[in-house]
């Protein structure tokens, strides 16, 4: 069975094939934020350190989240990321704030 590291947080967890890093940290306290958990926020971008070639294609959402430039830098959203094999990520707060300062806009422009 595939393991995630939780860098950041300091845990691994052992899951089956095709868990999903967003419902996996939230069942064993990994600890990446989140808000929405549906892929229109960006809360939950993580850095894949490892085992990238271990995860999920890349889905439309993550795309118009985080753009092709932080895909390419080996960001995704963990509620659109699903495992295959071992995978450890990663997570910062000065990216989130930022991605949650662009969310807030969006969200602003579109509720206008």
């Amino acid at each position: 069975m595939p393991i995630i590291t939780f860098q950041t947080s300091g845990k691994s967890i052992e899951v089956p094939q095709d868990a999903n890093l967003l419902r996996t940290s939230i069942r064993h306290e990994g600890s990446v934020p989140f808000k929405c958990g549906g892929g229109l926020c960006g809360t939950c971008k993580v850095r894949i350190v490892d085992g990238n070639g271990n995860l999920s294609r890349i889905m439309k959402k993550e795309v118009d989240r985080l753009g092709q430039e932080k895909l390419d830098q080996g960001f995704r959203l963990a509620c659109q990321t699903f495992v295959t094999g071992d995978v450890t990520i990663a997570w910062g707060e000065q990216d989130i704030e930022r991605l949650n300062k662009i969310a807030q806009r969006r969200i602003n422009a579109a509720s206008q």
